[in-house]
């Protein structure tokens, strides 16, 4: 048989054949796997929260130090994802996510032994850069085995982990901060981790061979700019809309302690109640979502997703406007975080199956927009105090508006 003519044709032949084997590659321990590298950094970001003010009394130092140790771990997983993308692109994906997970573990055993803020702060800088390594690669390892609506199962499949790691966190660690410490709370994410380098080394196998490697980058450079397919108005859509449909749950984790203890009344134990049960809501929506991307139409289960989505923060929004009792927010807020479960793993498969020359790239575009929106989303639910939610409720309607109308456009115009 005859080499393909052009770079195109190549790239499309391994890719073709990457999609055959999906079945058998796709495995239940990879998707595993892969759910606890996207959770990692989420929970390693939460789950000493409910410590800062030990934090600092132990340390000796203040509120803004304690805090810029969350700031710095953020600006470490933003940079770490565009840092690692790329390279999982040119060298592959395994190489890099093992650098990543290792970095993640030494970073981890300073922040446990840091003897005072400065080193923390470096620590967890290091730390987030490691973190971002699991985070990107992993939808970029999906995004090479899978495509359609065998990727868009996959995402929601592993978002059910990823995705709710940021909602649980913050309860585990209250419970924990008190018996362990932070110290304690810190070297849990040092222990996950070691079991997330181990992982790693025993279930991930290279997703992105030389081959297609050699092949991508002569397509990529046949159409002038290596970047040029990030700029894919498919792609761009549908990052937006998965950005700013985080931006929705990030605004939610935020604002909840206040939301649920100080104007709703609940004390630790509700908060972690209701703080469950729409991390609950999120699981199963993800597994249904996941069940129905094999039967459905990929696009038309996001386009439900933010229908509903978008609804229930207009709904919140409305009930704030109105001066509504306190316990009517629980509502919406469970419909809505729970319509993400409609969003993002099918939102993901479609964003970077529109760019599948260039997934490690495109997926480290998707990361740092998500993160970088986090941290832009996450002081502002609080500027009004703890006495009204209404900051919280214009942050979400306008996450939600925004990630309505990119989806709108993106969806007419494919």
């Amino acid at each position: 048989m005859s080499a393909p003519a052009h770079p195109q044709a190549a790239t499309s032949e391994a890719r073709a054949t990457a999609a055959s084997s999906t079945g058998a590659a796709i495995t239940a321990a990879l998707l595993a796997v892969l759910g606890l590298l996207s959770a990692i950094a989420p929970f390693a970001t939460d789950l000493y929260l409910p410590a800062f003010p030990q934090m600092a009394a132990e340390l000796g130092t203040g509120a803004t130090a304690v805090q810029l140790t969350l700031t710095a771990f953020l600006v470490g997983v933003t940079a770490g994802q565009l840092v690692f993308g790329p390279l999982s692109d040119r060298f592959g994906r395994v190489p890099p996510l093992l650098a990543g997970c290792l970095l993640m573990v030494v970073a981890g055993i300073a922040t446990v032994l840091a003897p005072s803020p400065a080193v923390l702060i470096g620590a967890r800088l290091l730390q987030g850069l490691g973190g971002a390594a699991g985070m990107v690669i992993g939808r970029a390892i999906i995004s090479d085995l899978a495509t359609g609506k065998a990727a868009a199962r996959a995402f929601s499949l592993m978002m059910i982990v990823g995705g709710v790691a940021p909602v649980i966190a913050p309860v585990v660690g209250g419970f924990l901060v008190e018996p362990i410490g932070w110290r304690g709370i810190l070297a849990v994410v040092l222990a996950l981790s070691v079991v997330m380098l181990v992982a790693v080394i025993a279930v991930v196998r290279e997703s992105y061979p030389a081959d297609r490697r050699l092949a991508d980058r002569a397509e990529r450079l046949a159409t002038g700019s290596p970047l040029r397919a990030l700029r894919s108005r498919a792609f761009l859509g549908y990052t937006a809309v998965f950005t700013f449909a985080f931006g929705v749950m990030m605004a939610y984790i935020s604002a909840s302690p206040f939301l649920y203890q100080d104007m709703m009344g609940l004390d630790t134990t509700g908060y972690g109640l209701a703080f469950g049960a729409n991390a609950l809501a999120l699981m199963v929506v993800s597994a249904v979502s996941a069940k129905l991307a094999a039967t459905h139409d990929v696009r038309r289960l996001l386009v439900t997703g933010i229908a509903v989505l978008l609804a229930s923060t207009l709904v919140f929004g409305t009930l704030v406007a109105l001066g509504a009792p306190a316990g009517w927010l629980a509502l919406p807020l469970f419909v809505g975080v729970g319509s993400l479960g409609l969003v993002f793993g099918n939102a993901t498969a479609l964003a970077l199956g529109a760019v599948p020359a260039g997934a490690g790239a495109a997926s480290a575009v998707l990361g740092a927009a998500q993160f970088g929106l986090a941290a832009l989303v996450s002081p502002l639910v609080s500027v009004g105090g703890t006495a009204t939610a209404a900051p919280l409720a214009l942050v979400m309607t306008a996450c939600a508006v925004v990630a309505t109308g990119a989806l709108m456009v993106t969806v007419r115009r494919g």
